[in-house]
């Protein structure tokens, strides 16, 4: 209980400093990373959030000072089950994890974007590339928490909210597959160019982030290098509850 008598939840996952968390960050294997999002357009991260961590953050979804708005999926027609995006001030956890991959994912940006002959306008600071979104009207805020039960779902998308995007995104379970849920595993779908398209699904360990692309990446051809359009989502659930937490490197409009 905190003074006013009302109960608080630990929403910063206190138990952990940002140094803490960078650190795991910075414990990853970013040359396999790298390996990975270049063959498949995702990698496993390792361990980003501990389970304590992992359920401190879940716990906020009822809490609805901390988000601006909330989305239906079903009401929309994007699957089945529902998101919700965080107000300021964010969970430190968000604002630490956010920090501390922005500089390890730039690099692999900057080198697709040029690949594709495309400019690479980002910044090597994060928050300076959010100033620059908020300079053209992308101003709200996009760290979601997404919660799915039994029969939920997530229609392959694309996550694109205004002209200035950062082409990588991390999406962190909350969940124990096998024993807080059973399905829901996330799912790549990517449109090979002069090929058939390919199929990923890849089940994320509870407290492990997954990078992936958020709208295309380039692949090796014949012709040198083409762009591959990629959509996300989310399998069926068959059982229990999955929440997520999802990390966009850019405000939307």
């Amino acid at each position: 209980m905190n003074p006013s008598g009302t109960t608080t939840v630990a929403a910063t996952a206190t138990s952990t400093t940002g140094s803490g968390w960078r650190d795991r960050v910075e414990g990853a294997d970013w040359e396999t990373i790298h390996d990975d999002l270049d063959s498949c357009g995702c990698a496993l991260t390792g361990p980003l959030l501990t389970a304590r961590e992992a359920a401190e953050i879940a716990a906020l979804y009822t809490d609805d000072s901390r988000f601006r708005s909330t989305i239906d999926m079903g009401r929309y027609r994007f699957g089945a089950g529902e998101y919700r995006y965080f107000a300021e001030p964010f969970p430190d956890a968000v604002v630490a994890l956010k920090q501390a991959l922005y500089p390890r994912l730039l690099p692999i940006a900057r080198e697709w974007w040029t690949k594709l002959g495309r400019e690479t306008p980002w910044p090597d600071s994060l928050e300076e590339w959010l100033r620059m979104c908020h300079a053209v009207g992308q101003t709200k805020s996009t760290p979601i928490l997404l919660r799915y039960g039994k029969g939920d779902w997530n229609a392959l998308h694309r996550d694109l909210y205004g002209d200035l995007v950062f082409p990588l995104q991390v999406v962190i379970n909350l969940s124990d597959p096998g024993g807080d849920h059973t399905g829901g595993e996330f799912l790549l779908y990517e449109q090979r160019p002069r090929a058939q398209s390919r199929g990923t699904a890849v089940l994320i360990p509870r407290g492990h982030g997954l990078v992936f692309t958020t709208r295309d990446r380039p692949v090796e051809s014949k012709r040198g290098w083409s762009t591959a359009p990629v959509r996300h989502g989310v399998s069926v659930i068959r059982s229990g509850q999955r929440c997520t937490l999802g990390l966009v490197f850019h405000d939307a409009a």
